[in-house]
């Protein structure tokens, strides 16, 4: 049976809409992207995190740091990207994290769930969604061959400074001289610097000091710092040679090991009458490296802002106040900026706005839909543009829609200025005109 022409037509009519619906749909995608797959232990991975949509953000997008199971991460603040594709533009939020693996074994990336605040196609509105990421396998390599596991670092740069507390040429028996090494390492983070291997040296006593690290994290990269301190007691007059110290890095993109020497340092330890000294500078360091070891490891994080858990409640309680009354504050701006917008879309000054973005840059059809569709708004005895302009007009408006009207060619342009005379004209009459109302009191 042949189906009715009534039939063909609404299948038409719904096949439009389908095709209508799927070509103004929001397209909104992420994509987890890695810039290699497999790395040496240490070896950072950039992990780039971005969010495409085919409108725009109305907020921002910030997951923070992120755990990921045998490795540092690193994160950088989310920066404004865009992709060109088949004649459109699509704006994006990226996040970008650097990881470093610590352990001789594959990690993973994990899936993430990303809130991105979005308006639908042809709306303003920012509309909270959800995004799923998939989870991604890094590759981890072993130390390669030949190489010492307990001195590989991977890194691209590396500055080493060396620093005594006293002139090495007046050194007597029972003096303390401190030794600092700081070593500033550019492509990786303090946590993956190896410590410093101090070799013990005759007649001499090592007493190490509390070490310092320090990440310094850039807007792409990220650098690192060792610093630590070493204090010799000279127990014995005579010659001290102390061991020249080589450091070590492997670059990944020249593929290269290289090296940092610190010379050796000869020294010439004189004499002490006083040799009484020797034995209470030794104890008073010994009591002191104590003190200092039992500090790290009594220490905790709270400490590290100042505050103990109970003035850190507080604080947290204090801004959280602050923070709910922000809000309010900023959902009442909104609610008003949303009700002035809604009543402008319904007023008299949209539709006029509407002429004057069609005079600009419209065809000739949609140039007469916005002025007969404002000229509604206007509470005309005779609701045509005609009898506005000859009402309200000035001889140029009269001249020129006259004109515009008989020359059908896409060359001749409205002049919106004498558009606009018109329309104050009228209000200025129509304000004049317009009853007032009486209120009668029994």
């Amino acid at each position: 049976m042949r189906p009715s022409g009534k039939g063909n037509i609404v299948g038409v009519l719904l096949l439009c809409m389908i095709s209508t619906t799927g070509l103004h749909a929001q397209k909104l995608w992420s994509q987890v992207q890695l810039n290699r797959s497999s790395v040496y232990v240490g070896e950072p991975v950039e992990v780039s995190i971005t969010v495409y949509t085919s409108t725009w953000f109305t907020d921002g997008l910030d997951l923070g740091n992120i755990q990921v199971d045998g490795a540092y991460t690193v994160y950088f603040r989310p920066v404004s990207v865009s992709m060109y594709d088949a004649g459109t533009t699509y704006p994006g939020i990226q996040l970008i994290y650097h990881v470093f693996p610590y352990e001789e074994q594959d990690i993973v990336f994990p899936s993430l769930t990303l809130e991105v605040e979005t308006p639908k196609e042809g709306d303003y509105i920012g509309v909270r969604r959800r995004l799923k990421t998939k989870e991604r396998i890094i590759k981890v390599r072993p130390v390669p061959p030949g190489f010492d596991k307990a001195d590989w670092m991977v890194a691209t740069g590396m500055y080493v400074s060396d620093h005594w507390s006293g002139k090495l040429n007046e050194v007597k028996v029972g003096e303390v001289f401190e030794r600092k090494i700081t070593r500033t390492v550019y492509g990786t983070v303090a946590e993956l610097i190896p410590p410093v291997g101090w070799d013990s040296t005759a007649k001499v006593s090592m007493y190490p000091d509390r070490t310092v690290t320090h990440n310094n994290r850039g807007k792409t990269s990220i650098s690192s710092s060792r610093t630590e301190r070493m204090r010799y007691l000279f127990e014995k007059e005579g010659t001290v040679t102390i061991p020249e110290m080589v450091y070590t890095y492997f670059n990944p993109y020249k593929k290269r090991l290289f090296k940092r020497t610190l010379k050796a340092v000869t020294i010439e330890v004189q004499p002490n009458p006083d040799l009484g000294v020797l034995k209470s500078v030794r104890d008073s360091l010994l009591v002191q490296q104590q003190k200092e070891v039992a500090a790290e490891e009594e220490e905790q994080p709270w400490m590290i802002l100042g505050m103990t858990p109970e003035q850190f409640a507080v604080v947290v309680l204090f801004l959280g106040v602050i923070a709910y009354f922000f809000i309010k504050l900023l959902v009442k701006i909104y609610r008003s900026l949303k009700h002035k917008r809604a009543i402008y879309l319904q007023s008299e000054a949209y539709y006029f706005d509407q002429v004057k973005k069609s005079i600009r840059r419209g065809s000739r059809q949609s140039v007469m839909q916005a002025l007969y569709r404002w000229i509604d708004e206007l509470e005309l005895r005779e609701p045509s543009v005609g009898a506005f302009v000859k009402q309200y007009g000035t001889l140029s408006l009269h001249k020129e829609w006259e004109t515009w009207q008989n020359e059908k060619t896409p060359k001749s342009r409205l002049t919106f200025k004498l558009w606009q005379e018109a329309r104050d004209r009228r209000n200025k009459s129509y304000q004049v005109e317009k009853p007032t109302a009486i209120s009668i009191n029994p």
